[in-house]
């Protein structure tokens, strides 16, 4: 395995850690859009993403890339479900 690979591999394993200690045992207890004042607070413009509020008060929300450009829509996968994102809105 070259140095890369064994860095990425690092890197990839560092942030599974974190998402677990973000998400694992926790219960999703609210699902709605984001509203104007979030939007505003975050910096998106016209992509008002789902917000998925947690039980420990985390809100998770998808953006459309790394650097928090605006909201971004959710794939999912689901057997014998056809709808397999939820949308953004303007």
């Amino acid at each position: 395995m070259s140095k890369t690979n064994t860095e990425r591999e690092q890197r990839m394993s560092s942030w599974i850690k974190k998402a677990e200690s973000v998400l694992l045992k926790r219960t999703i207890v609210k699902v709605r859009y984001m509203d104007d004042e979030e939007m505003e607070s975050v910096g998106f413009n016209s992509h008002r993403p789902l917000v998925l509020q947690l039980d420990d008060g985390t809100l998770i929300y998808p953006s459309k890339d790394d650097e928090g450009n605006d909201g971004g829509a959710i794939h999912y996968h689901k057997e014998n479900d056809n709808d397999y994102i939820l949308p953004v809105f303007d």
